[in-house]
């Protein structure tokens, strides 16, 4: 995702707040220092041990008390979100709330079983058990972007409450006054089971407070932004050996095959582009479309995007919606409009839009549609994080899977085709952390799966099995099974020991029969020649 941040006016405290849909004036918020941001997660880290005995189905029943608070403050959480982000209210319902009710949904159901430990092959140790344990890190820092102020909070926070962490989360400059009511949804959660709510905190801030988040002494940092700020926050997580998960966005291909459903297919790339206002990290932001079928693609996709209604979404009168709304980032546009400008002269070709909306009052972008686009465009090589439909012509199977790669990216992916084998097989030679077949996005929704990338997308997973143990510290424990008394004896070293361990590792990892037999007899007369060496030397020793 893309994050962009602003240096913080000199000597300012506050920070300015404004609905991007129509540039009113929201208040301002606090920028919380070095030393605020340190004692908030030196708070955190004394509140975390008692929570980190609760048992899971006690951190269960504040989930459903969450998910309960959710669902009763849905229309107020959607509101909230559209007036900061710019986005319209079913943009929030579907991008903030629903990932996050099914996110948690997940956890009720399956995180206990996840965090379970898990017994491993103790391999020649027979009288041995070993197993798998995943302890709470301690105090987890979140650093979310701007684009879904709710979900972005709440998604990262999620797990690593469950996991038993306490969290201290930095929201972005340009979505701040939407994090206290946010918060409050949590910290209600927590004081119904009688919780302390500082469990979960948020700082506020520019680009520093992040950096101070950094370096806190956080024991993990989960980042969601721009490559560019996820080289920053490795850098500064290094000094301290903090580890850190990145999810740094992506440019993601949709491969549309000569035999696909166009009607689905158009429909697929439209959510692909222009929910949020095509403010995501999975937005379909390269659609390769076969050429026997790319004209007929490109007039119906015209069609529909040159009917979309796009203003203030908490503007209209009642009864009325728009399908687009406004970009959160002033600084988007201009770079949407680089983008554009930069295609345009190498030859693209702009269908619909592509220009400023600034009749509308506030940071609009009017939907797009570029074709005629060809690798040689930055447009293929940068995200955009904008409303644009980039449509690219291609000739095969092999011209689509070899531009697909032709991209420093690699988050999400989609392949669509009548005959599911031929897309499975497209799929599968997509380099991505996900690629989904016939729809668009919806691996993030099955909550089972872990969500990352490749490449320049970053690295570490959140969501899944994967995403949960990654708010953990891994543990490997080795137990009896059977309890035989001592144990591998080696000093001293005498005559024999050597030959003792030698013969012992041909006859666990010997080919044959016959290799392993003559291991174990010269084993056993190994064992002879040690048992009486040390005899000696403890004779030795009595005098």
């Amino acid at each position: 995702m893309t994050v962009q941040s602003h240096a913080a006016p000199q000597a300012s405290t506050t920070l300015p707040c404004h609905d991007p849909a129509t540039l009113q004036s929201l208040g301002e918020g606090a920028i919380h220092d070095h030393a605020e941001v340190v004692r908030r997660v030196e708070h955190g880290r004394r509140l975390q041990p008692a929570w980190a005995k609760t048992s899971f189905a006690e951190r269960r029943k504040v989930l459903r008390s969450l998910l309960d608070i959710i669902l009763e403050r849905h229309d107020q959480i959607c509101e909230v979100a559209a007036r900061d982000s710019g986005k319209t209210l079913t943009d929030a319902a579907l991008g903030e709330v629903f990932p996050v009710c099914e996110k948690i949904r997940y956890l009720l159901e399956h995180g206990e079983k996840d965090l379970q430990p898990e017994r491993r092959a103790s391999g020649f140790l027979k009288h041995k058990m070993a197993q798998v344990e995943y302890h709470p890190l301690g105090v987890v820092g979140v650093i979310a972007p701007w684009n879904f102020p709710f979900h972005n909070l709440f998604c990262p926070v999620l797990p690593a409450l469950f996991a038993g962490n306490a969290v201290v989360a930095k929201v972005s400059e340009h979505t701040t006054w939407s994090a206290d009511a946010l918060l409050e949804v949590f910290h209600e959660a927590l004081r119904r089971h009688g919780h302390d709510p500082d469990l979960v905190q948020v700082v506020t801030g520019y680009g520093a407070t992040g950096e101070a988040l950094v370096r806190s002494g956080v024991d993990k940092v989960f980042f969601t932004g721009s490559p560019p700020t996820g080289s920053k926050v490795m850098r500064a997580a290094s000094d301290s050996l903090t580890p850190v998960v990145l999810e740094l966005g992506g440019k993601d291909p949709m491969i549309v095959c000569d035999d696909a459903d166009l009607d689905h297919a158009v429909e697929q790339a439209m959510l692909g582009v222009f929910t949020a206002c095509g403010q995501m990290c999975v937005g379909a932001e390269r659609i390769y479309v076969f050429d026997e079928v790319y004209d007929d693609f490109v007039a119906r996709a015209v069609a529909r995007v040159d009917a979309l209604r796009q203003g203030a979404p908490l503007e209209q009168p009642e009864g009325e919606a728009v399908d687009v709304g406004a970009m959160t980032m002033p600084a988007q546009l201009d770079k949407l409009e680089a983008l554009i400008q930069d295609a345009v002269d190498k030859g693209a070709h702009l269908l619909v839009g592509g220009h400023r909306r600034e009749e509308l009052g506030g940071q609009f972008f009017a939907p797009t549609v570029l074709v005629n686009v060809d690798h040689s465009m930055r447009i293929t090589q940068e995200e955009q994080f904008g409303p644009i439909m980039v449509i690219l012509r291609v000739q095969d199977e092999e011209d689509a899977i070899r531009l697909a790669a032709d991209c420093p990216y690699g988050l999400g992916s989609s392949v669509f085709s009548r005959d599911v084998k031929r897309a499975e097989r497209i799929a599968s030679r997509v380099r991505a952390g996900m690629t989904v077949v016939n729809d668009y996005g919806l691996a993030y929704m099955i909550q089972a799966l872990p969500f990352g990338g490749v490449g320049k997308s970053g690295f570490g997973r959140i969501n899944g099995r994967e995403g949960l143990r990654a708010c953990c510290y891994t543990k490997a424990v080795v137990t009896d099974r059977v309890t035989l008394g001592g144990g591998v004896s080696v000093y001293p070293i005498v005559a024999g020991t050597y030959p003792l361990v030698r013969s012992a590792i041909g006859m666990i990892y010997g080919r044959g029969l016959g290799a392993k037999a003559r291991a174990a007899l010269q084993a056993a007369r190994s064992v002879a020649e040690v048992a009486k060496a040390r005899k000696a030397f403890r004779q030795r020793g009595k005098h």
